[in-house]
């Protein structure tokens, strides 16, 4: 049983969440990816429009984990879900219930919500955390299914009317 308190993320939270995201990076191996700002992050959680929310785990005054999520939607389901961006626990508790702390508020939500799925991609290379979700009972989206996505520079190329007749 995790000793650490999920909660949802307050604005004062935002320093410790993105260490937590910095962590999260440098553990993928993709700290050359983050290009973002804990300031734009602040904004995307608790501005005008909020774009995200964020779980935390918190242990004796200090953030241990975090969850950012947001509602996307399933055509073939007609459903809402939730989109799990990014789910990291510190290295030092791992093991000790604070993932499955926060897997377990974010699926409490999603049903409340009315939601029939909560999704998330995780790195082929990471058989811990496949270990992980496997064993709450995760299963895989399916063998068959490609992940694809345009960068800004393609987002920009296609944006532009086409000029075919």
């Amino acid at each position: 049983m995790s000793g650490a308190h999920v909660r949802p993320a307050r604005r004062e939270d935002v320093g410790g969440v993105w260490a937590l995201l910095r962590g999260l990076a440098s553990y993928e191996r993709l700290d050359h990816e983050v290009t973002g700002s804990a300031e734009q992050l602040a904004e995307d959680l608790f501005g005008e429009r909020p774009r995200v929310e964020c779980l935390v785990a918190e242990a004796e005054g200090a953030l241990v984990g975090y969850a950012l999520f947001f509602p996307i939607y399933s055509s073939f389901q007609t459903s809402p879900m939730l989109w799990l961006e990014d789910l990291y626990v510190v290295p030092e508790r791992r093991g000790r219930g604070d993932g499955r702390a926060l897997l377990g508020e974010l699926s409490r939500l999603a049903l409340a919500r009315g939601c029939r799925r909560v999704g998330w991609i995780v790195l082929d290379w990471n058989i811990p955390s496949i270990r992980f979700y496997a064993g709450l009972g995760a299963r895989r989206a399916g063998a068959d299914w490609l992940l694809y996505g345009f960068d800004e520079a393609a987002l920009a190329a296609l944006a532009v009317p086409s000029r075919t007749a």
